[in-house]
């Protein structure tokens, strides 16, 4: 296939609280753009704050898609974003829009962009319940060491507290016999249909991003994080969307079994520790163009630099 004439398709990507939502929304202004989400919990309906859906005076007057269109009992796979995110992108094209990608679920946006084809694996809805079971009970590093056992490569790009990845690994190998690892990589080895530039947010200081976590925790409880939270809660925590941080480190303030203080201290100790885990897995890309954000003294500056980025990669 010729490059220069698959679709243009632009990501912005990078650890939580980096400002991706605001560079993506300016981006979709400029180049007459369309927001398309990547991100795992902002999928559900009522989990607005935690998951940072972007405000409606945030968004301003771009459509973002896949955000807030499901209930939160609800099981979110890879595949199903790529599916959704596939037709998102070929619907903005046809009305000639850019599709811009804005997320930090690195796993969406690797497997959408790579044209990652997911044969369906099987299921078994028993086995899939004992697994869930398993947890409840043991916790859930102990099912992760049970992937770890089986499927060593796995287990290391799934975290153990992303149940239902490791859940549907360990279902993939109990149905089809087939290591989920061998799967995946079996997968990449078509082309992806678009010509993608990835641009990536980060800051040579670490510390800066964590501050801004630490400020970004503070306004969340600002604005209702903590009855949000209860809330959900209340209605039985359902199992997909009540591991989104942010929720399940409050459970133990409901429970009366620890300060509210110490919880919003969790929170933003488990969101410095997601960081983390995002940078590790978008560093292991090496086609992302990254900007870092503590070289530039102005926002202009900012701005000039990607653009250039953008008119350099597509010599527009």
């Amino acid at each position: 296939m010729n490059e220069k004439i698959k679709p243009k398709v632009l990501a912005v990507v990078g650890a939580t609280a980096s400002g991706k939502t605001a560079l993506g929304v300016e981006i979709a202004k400029k180049y007459n753009g369309e927001v398309i989400s990547a991100d795992s919990m902002q999928v559900y309906k009522g989990l607005d704050i935690a998951s940072a859906k972007p405000t409606t005076e945030e968004m301003q007057g771009i459509p973002h898609h896949l955000i807030d269109f499901l209930e939160r009992d609800v099981v979110f796979s890879v595949s199903d974003y790529v599916n959704l995110a596939n037709k998102k992108i070929n619907d903005i094209h046809s009305r000639g829009k850019l599709p811009v990608i804005v997320g930090g679920t690195g796993l969406y946006i690797d497997s959408l962009l790579d044209n990652v084809k997911f044969s369906d694996g099987g299921s078994d809805e028993v086995y899939r319940e004992e697994l869930y079971s398993i947890a409840r009970e043991n916790g859930n590093e102990f099912l992760h060491n049970m992937l770890k056992s089986i499927d060593p490569i796995s287990a290391e790009n799934i975290h153990m507290n992303n149940l239902v990845r490791v859940v549907r690994a360990l279902e993939v190998y109990h149905v089809t016999g087939r290591l989920f690892s061998e799967l995946k990589a079996e997968s990449r080895m078509t082309e992806s249909p678009y010509d993608s530039l990835i641009i990536g947010l980060n800051f040579h200081d670490r510390q800066i991003l964590y501050d801004r976590i630490n400020r970004r925790v503070d306004e969340m409880v600002k604005n209702g994080l903590i009855e949000e939270a209860e809330s959900l809660w209340r209605a039985g925590g359902q199992r997909t969307a009540s591991n989104a941080i942010g929720y399940k480190e409050l459970i133990p303030y409901f429970e009366n079994t620890m300060s509210v203080s110490d919880c919003i201290d969790k929170i933003k100790q488990e969101t410095r520790r997601y960081a983390k885990r995002q940078l590790t897995w978008f560093r292991k890309n090496t086609r992302i163009q990254w900007l870092f954000l503590d070289e530039f003294n102005k926002k202009s500056e900012i701005s000039e630099k990607y653009q250039k980025t953008i008119e350099n990669y597509w010599n527009v």
